[in-house]
């Protein structure tokens, strides 16, 4: 299977490029980057050849690419490589304004190939085992969620609105939202944020926290943030707790790690044991070609997703609850 990719804008490019090349049934034929040197440079790191013109990249025998530029052109990228016919996985969030993300979806339809977003945390076994005791009725009816996704603030294009679409909300809520809609089977109804910018001198929010009512009645809180300091172990965490009529139930999506106190690099480390979740979404991505099947993260995951993101600013903008009307 020859596989192309757009963009290592993005970081998690580097990873989900690393397993496709692992893969011995797919080979990364090509790589187009809006930046010659980033291109170039990954190239020759995979081994394969960097393509000045994206639409030269699109007119090679490629069954898939994988879009990770920032977040402003995943539409642009996306509708390309609906129309030359490829299968596609992208970066989330799955666009920065519901009506993109929207065309993406129609077109991607209409050309008949695969539109799959990328929330890998859903490949997380720990979040895997605990969809499972939540669907077998371990702790109840779940009645309230907490839910954090914390991170180091990543600097580059991620803070500038432009090519981001905004900050730490935009960053961090989707991953946590894909999580409940994936456990629970629910949607949500009522939107009320407030975000600020507290840890840092930059131009979009680093900071929030966002109350929702699912359609179910269920009451959720996340926090999402770069709140995490340089020093920290990690990018970052993904916690939730789940209280339920039963029983309560607490998960660490990166509790799986050792500590490495590394003298050399005069820093901590947490070194992870578990499943890889970025090889969990690239196997998952490639299998769906394979069988030609339907994408188990689906455009629409991405487009609810993204109606969250855009309500919880609309709350924050004029400072009440924004209630959701999905199309």
């Amino acid at each position: 299977m020859k596989i192309g990719m757009i963009s290592f804008a993005h970081m998690h490019a580097f990873s989900y490029a690393k397993h496709l090349q692992a893969d011995p049934e797919v080979e990364i034929t090509a790589i187009w980057d809006e930046d010659e040197e980033r291109g170039s440079k990954m190239a020759k790191t995979f081994n394969c050849q960097y393509v000045e013109n994206l639409d030269r990249l699109l007119e090679l025998d490629l069954q898939a690419v994988v879009v990770c530029s920032e977040n402003k052109k995943h539409k642009e990228h996306v509708i390309a490589a609906a129309r030359a016919g490829k299968h596609i996985l992208c970066e989330k969030p799955i666009a920065t304004e519901v009506e993109d993300a929207k065309e993406m979806i129609d077109v991607c339809r209409l050309s008949g190939v695969i539109l799959q977003v990328a929330y890998p945390v859903r490949f997380a076994p720990a979040i895997q085992r605990v969809r499972e005791l939540i669907g077998s009725g371990a702790i109840g009816e779940v009645v309230a969620i907490n839910g954090t996704n914390h991170g180091q603030m990543p600097g580059g294009w991620f803070i500038e609105k432009e090519l981001s679409g905004g900050g730490a909300a935009t960053d961090h809520i989707v991953h946590v939202m894909d999580l409940i809609r994936w456990i629970l089977n629910d949607e949500v109804k009522n939107v009320y944020a407030e975000l600020d910018t507290r840890f840092y001198s930059i131009d979009v929010e680093d900071c929030g926290i966002v109350t929702l009512e699912l359609e179910s009645g269920v009451i959720v809180s996340i926090d999402p943030s770069w709140s995490r300091p340089k020093t920290f172990p990690s990018w970052g965490d993904v916690l939730l707790e789940f209280v339920g009529t039963k029983g309560t139930l607490s998960v660490d999506a990166f509790k799986q790690h050792s500590t490495y106190y590394n003298d050399l690099e005069i820093k901590v480390q947490h070194l992870s044991w578990a499943d890889d979740m970025d090889k969990g979404l690239i196997d998952d991505f490639l299998q769906c070609i394979r069988k030609k099947g339907s994408p188990s993260i689906t455009g629409e995951d991405g487009l609810r997703t993204l109606e969250v993101v855009k309500a919880a600013y609309e709350s924050d903008k004029l400072k009440k609850v924004v209630t959701l009307n999905r199309i």
